[in-house]
C-alpha cells in the first residue's frame, strides 16, 4: 500500500493536521481521549476483515520495528511502540503548533519534523517565500529528507495551507518548489484554503495571486477550498438534529474545527483507494493520469457524502433509492468545498471521477453515472471519460460514502475573483512596499502572476468554446 507525508504549513496548514491526525487514528479504529471503546468497537465490527485496517496503517504512521501483528487500541499503545505520524509541521508562528506538542496526540509528532519561529511573516508572502525560506532551506530539506528516508513505498506529499495569509501563502510554496526540484517523480498533492471576499487580511488577494501562480507551476494536483463554502456546510450540518452531538476529535484546538473536518474527511476519502483494499480501487497515482488533461489545468473540485462522516451512531445505507441520495447529494451546491458550480450554463466537464467507499456496487456506479452525463456537459473528447473506483473499507460511523471530482472550466470563476480582488487593491498601489522591501522579490513578480493567471482562464474560455470539427470524409479513387 502507498504512504504519505503530510506537509502542514502555517497557522491554517497546522490547524487541518490537528484535525487530520485524531480523524486518520480514529479510521484505523485507534482510541483518542475524546472517542469511546464502544462507538470504535461498533466501527471495527462493521470491517468484514479487520486486517485490511491494520495492513495499511504505515500509509500514515511509521512503526520503528515494524511488527507483523499490529494491534494498537490507544494512544498508549501508540507511545509505546514509539509510532509516529508521517507529518512534517512548518510555521513561523508557534501558536498552532504549540497546542499540538502540548495536546493529548503529541507524542505522535517527531520532533525533529517540526521547523518553527516568531514572529510570523507578517501576511506577507515575499517575506515567508523569500526570507524565511532561503533561512530555512537547509533545515527544510533535511527535515523532509529524513521524512523521505523512513518510507519505502512513498507515493506522494499531501500539502494543506492557506493563500490568504504570509506563511502559509508564501512558505508553503516555497516548500512546494523545493519538493518540485528534491522529488519530481512525487506526486505533489495540494489542499489549499482559499481567502474569502471579505478576509481580515487586507493583502490576501496580493497572497492568493502570487501563491496561485506557484501552484500552477510546481503542483500535481491542487484541491482549491473555500472558507465560505466550508461555513455554509457546517452551518447546514448543525441544523441537523442527527449531528448535535457529534464527537469533536480535536478539541485542543478550536478555532474552525468542524470546517477542517470537512477538509480532512476529503483528504482520507481521496487517499483511501490507496490505502485500503477494494473490487475496483482508484490509486492516487490515477487522479492526474485520468483528471488532468492540460498541463497547468489541475485544479480539481471536489464534493464529498454524506458530509458528517464523524457520525456518532453506525449510519446504514441500504436500498438503491438511499444509495441514489448519496450520489444526488454529492452533486449538490451544499455538499461542495469550493463556491463554483460545475453545472452552469457554458461550463464543460474535462474530466471527472466517483470515489465510492463501502456497501456501493458496480451497479449503483453505473446507474448514477450516466444519471450524471445527463446533468452536466461534457467536452466533445471527454463525453466518455469517468473514472470510478470503489473501495471495499468504509468512513468511520458509515456504511457507504462518495466523493466527487471534477475538472471543470467552471474554476475559471475561481480565478477570474482572484483576478478582480487583486486589481482592486493593485490599481492603488496598497502595501506594495511591503513585498517590493523583501529581497528578491520586484514588483514586475504581480505582473507576471496575473499574466499567468489570465492565460489560465483564457484556456478554460477556449475549451467552453471548442467545437467538434467537421472533418470530411476522404473520396476513395
Amino acid at each position: 500500500m502507498s504512504q504519505f507525508i503530510t506537509v502542514q504549513v502555517g497557522q491554517c496548514g497546522n490547524q487541518i493536521g490537528s484535525a487530520f491526525w485524531p480523524l486518520a487514528l480514529h479510521e484505523y479504529g485507534i482510541q483518542t481521549p475524546n472517542t469511546g471503546m464502544n462507538l470504535l468497537k461498533t466501527q471495527r465490527n462493521h470491517i468484514k476483515n479487520i486486517s485490511d485496517l491494520s495492513d495499511t496503517f504505515d500509509s500514515f504512521f511509521f512503526v520503528p520495528d515494524n511488527p507483523r501483528n499490529l494491534c494498537f487500541k490507544s494512544i498508549t499503545d501508540l507511545e509505546r511502540a514509539k509510532v509516529k505520524a508521517r507529518a512534517i509541521l512548518i510555521d513561523m508562528e508557534d501558536s498552532v503548533v504549540g497546542e499540538l506538542r502540548r495536546g493529548p496526540i503529541r507524542n505522535l509528532f517527531d520532533k525533529t519534523c517540526i521547523v518553527t519561529n516568531y514572529p510570523g511573516s507578517g501576511n506577507n508572502w515575499a517575506v515567508g517565500h523569500y526570507t524565511h525560506a532561503m533561512e530555512y532551506h537547509e533545515r527544510l530539506e533535511d527535515t523532509i529528507r529524513c521524512s523521505v528516508e523512513k518510507c519505502c513505498r512513498l507515493h506522494g506529499f499531501l500539502i494543506t495551507h492557506s493563500l490568504g495569509g504570509g506563511t502559509g501563502s508564501g512558505l508553503g510554496t516555497a516548500v512546494l518548489k523545493l519538493l518540485t526540484d528534491d522529488y519530481p517523480t512525487v506526486d505533489r498533492l495540494v489542499s489549499c484554503v482559499y481567502p474569502t471576499v471579505a478576509q481580515d487580511v487586507i493583502t490576501a488577494p496580493y497572497n492568493a495571486l502570487l501563491a496561485t501562480k506557484e501552484l500552477v507551476e510546481h503542483a500535481t494536483c491542487v484541491f482549491p477550498i473555500e472558507n465560505e463554502s466550508l461555513l455554509n456546510i457546517c452551518n447546514t450540518q448543525l441544523k441537523q438534529k442527527n449531528n448535535r452531538d457529534q464527537i469533536n476529535y480535536n478539541s485542543w484546538c478550536k478555532p474552525f474545527q468542524d470546517m477542517n473536518s470537512v477538509v480532512v474527511n476529503m483528504l482520507l476519502h481521496l487517499t483511501s483507494g490507496s490505502r485500503f483494499a477494494g473490487s475496483l480501487n482508484m490509486d492516487m497515482n490515477e487522479i492526474a493520469t485520468n483528471l488532468v488533461a492540460y498541463p497547468k489545468l489541475h485544479y480539481i473540485f471536489s464534493s464529498v457524502s454524506p458530509l458528517s462522516l464523524t457520525a456518532p451512531t453506525m449510519c446504514n445505507i441500504q436500498g438503491t433509492k438511499l444509495l441514489d441520495e448519496l450520489f444526488v447529494n454529492a452533486w449538490s451546491r451544499n455538499n461542495q468545498l469550493i463556491n463554483v458550480d460545475p453545472l452552469q450554463r457554458n461550463s464543460v466537464i474535462l474530466s471527472a471521477a466517483h470515489i465510492a467507499r463501502g456497501n456501493c456496487s458496480m451497479n449503483d456506479l453505473k446507474r448514477n453515472v450516466e444519471r450524471f452525463r445527463r446533468k452536466v456537459s461534457f467536452s466533445e473528447w471527454s463525453k466518455e471519460a469517468m473514472k470510478i473506483g470503489l473501495c471495499s473499507v468504509p468512513p468511520p460511523g458509515h456504511s457507504s460514502s462518495l466523493l466527487c471530482l471534477l475538472n471543470t472550466s467552471s474554476m475559471s470563476l475561481l480565478f477570474e475573483n482572484l483576478v478582480k480582488q487583486f486589481s482592486k487593491l493593485y490599481r492603488r498601489k496598497a502595501h506594495v512596499y511591503h513585498y517590493t522591501q523583501v529581497r528578491g522579490f520586484e514588483e514586475t513578480h504581480f505582473l507576471e502572476s496575473k499574466e499567468i493567471i489570465c492565460d489560465l482562464i483564457a484556456q478554460y474560455a477556449e475549451l467552453e468554446s471548442e467545437k467538434q470539427p467537421n472533418i470530411s470524409r476522404l473520396e476513395i479513387l
